[in-house]
């Protein structure tokens, strides 16, 4: 696992964003995986201005969805793929044929999974999934205790993750879904480069015991460990409860600037 501690959010974005367009110079077609919340929004506001210099074309990309809300019609303008669409596809100038997401209204949930799964598949897998990571650890939706093995699947989300969704919903839990459908861990660990964002000081001790803690399903983002292309970059703030940041800052300083992230 690769860290990187940047001074902040903005720099972790153009830094990631740019790993991005490199991979797109290489893979036209590739698959991008992404996340909602605040935390990715600086790598695709990145990525669209890279796109609109025309530095980078992602004219032939395909975006893949980490997860979706159960219940929230597509429309609804709090369902991740609506999100999604405001964040991701209109920015970057892609039709809505380039997005890859579960059905979280579909009457029959397990079924939706299973085609998500086969979406996925079929398209070749993703190529860079893009994470944050919850203040417990979680990654995707896949809370503590989450089988390291799992796929895609119905979660029920706990009280904490509904409790920091309700900003999305003018502050009122009582509009938070209490399920959604998520890539499980051993999908996303299906990805060939992954890639976690973590900025702020809420995010400090999930970032330590993700990094530098055991693997365990405790900490699901612990599982990125476990992967041979997983890049973790995080702020000074989000840095700050880590034992081996010097080591980190260090080897990263070394690196050859051809090789990338």
């Amino acid at each position: 696992m690769e860290v990187v501690i940047v001074p902040d959010a903005k720099t972790g974005g153009e830094l990631i964003a740019e790993a991005i367009a490199r991979l797109l110079r290489r893979n036209p077609a590739a698959v991008l995986g992404v996340a909602t919340g605040s935390t990715p929004l600086p790598v695709y506001q990145a990525l669209a201005a890279m796109v609109r210099s025309g530095a980078v074309d992602v004219s032939r990309a395909r975006v893949a969805q980490l997860d979706e809300y159960v219940g929230l019609p597509a429309d609804h303008p709090e369902s991740y793929r609506s999100v999604l669409g405001r964040e991701v596809l209109e920015p970057l100038g892609l039709d809505k044929k380039a997005f890859l997401g579960p059905d979280g209204s579909a009457s029959d949930v397990p079924a939706a999974c299973e085609a998500y799964e086969a979406a996925l598949e079929a398209a070749g897998g993703v190529d860079l999934q893009l994470l944050g990571i919850g203040s417990d650890g979680h990654i995707g939706f896949n809370e503590p205790c989450s089988s390291l093995a799992s796929r895609t699947r119905i979660k029920t989300l706990t009280e904490q993750t509904r409790i920091d969704n309700a900003r999305f919903f003018d502050g009122d839990i009582a509009q938070v879904p209490h399920h959604v459908i998520t890539q499980g861990i051993g999908t996303i660990l299906r990805a060939r480069h992954l890639v976690l964002l973590a900025t702020g000081a809420a995010k400090a001790a999930a970032v330590a015991a993700s990094v530098e803690g055991p693997v365990a399903a405790v900490c699901p983002a612990s599982a990125l460990q476990l992967h041979p292309h997983a890049t973790v970059v995080v702020d000074e703030a989000a840095a700050a409860g880590l034992n081996f940041a010097d080591y980190f800052r260090q080897t990263y300083a070394d690196k050859p600037a051809w090789q990338g992230l």
